[in-house]
This record gives C-alpha cells, structure tokens and sequence, in this order.
C-alpha cells in the first residue's frame, strides 16, 4: 500500500485510545492506540509504528508497522514494513516483508489462501475449532487426538 491521505483511512483510533471488544468499518482505519479483540472490514487497517494489537482480523488489506498479535486474513494483501512485530498465522493473496520485520508463525500466501482454511501438511492435525470429533459410534475424542 502506498502512503495514503486521511480520506483513505476515515475511521481513526487515536495514540491515546484503547478499545476491547469487536469492530467493523466499511473505509479504512489507521490504529495508532491499543486495540484487543475482532476487527471485520472489506476495507483497509493501517497499523502505525506506535500501536500495539492483539486482535484476529479480516480485512481486504493489512499494512502492519507496529506490535501485533493473532489471526490475520486479507482477501487482496498483507504488507509489514521494516518496524513490524508480528506473531500469528496469516493468510492473504499477496504478502510483502520489509527487511527488518519480524514475523513469528504459520503463513498461507496465494490465490487460493483466502478461500478456505488451508488444508493440514502431511503428518500435521489440523486444528479443531468447536466440541471435540466423534468416533464411530457417538465417543467424543480429547482435543488434539486422531480419530480412529
């Protein structure tokens, strides 16, 4: 993403501001305080240098340049600049890494990335989202066991 006016990132959560909980725009957002949570946008998040997220977000693109923590998918792209801390698993058609960002996770890149969870490596489980699998006949599996 190229630097880009205030027009592009309409909604703005200031140096000073720290929200907890869930949010969705329609624009754009430049984060400059503290954010925790879900974020849910077909538009833009620009995280600044001083900012510090931890937050699963969906989004049509993410520029990090600060701390961030969690999910993150991008239906057009994921860009961290040369200051970004990121530490999750991350998904997107397009990924840019500046020299200097540190990046600490799983990442899925490419046309198909965004379209689904990606389907496990061979010899990896895949991770289980909701009650335990069942066995054939009804017996729940403990979280993290195969199904035979």
């Amino acid at each position: 993403m190229a630097e880009t006016g205030s027009n592009d990132f309409p909604t703005t959560l200031g140096p000073d501001a720290t929200f907890k909980g869930d949010l969705s725009y329609d624009k754009g957002m430049r984060l400059q305080g503290k954010f925790e949570g879900h974020i849910m946008t077909p538009g833009r998040l620009h995280v600044t240098k001083e900012a510090k997220m931890q937050a699963d977000v969906d989004a049509g693109a993410i520029s990090v340049e600060g701390d961030v923590r969690g999910k993150l998918n991008a239906s057009d792209r994921i860009e961290l600049k040369q200051s970004a801390r990121y530490e999750g698993d991350l998904s997107t058609s397009k990924l840019v890494v500046d020299e200097g960002a540190v990046l600490n996770g799983h990442v899925t890149v490419g046309p198909d990335a965004v379209k689904g969870t990606p389907p496990a490596r061979p010899g990896q489980q895949s991770q289980q989202h909701g009650p335990p699998a069942a066995k054939p006949g009804g017996t729940p599996v403990p979280q993290g066991q195969p199904v035979k």
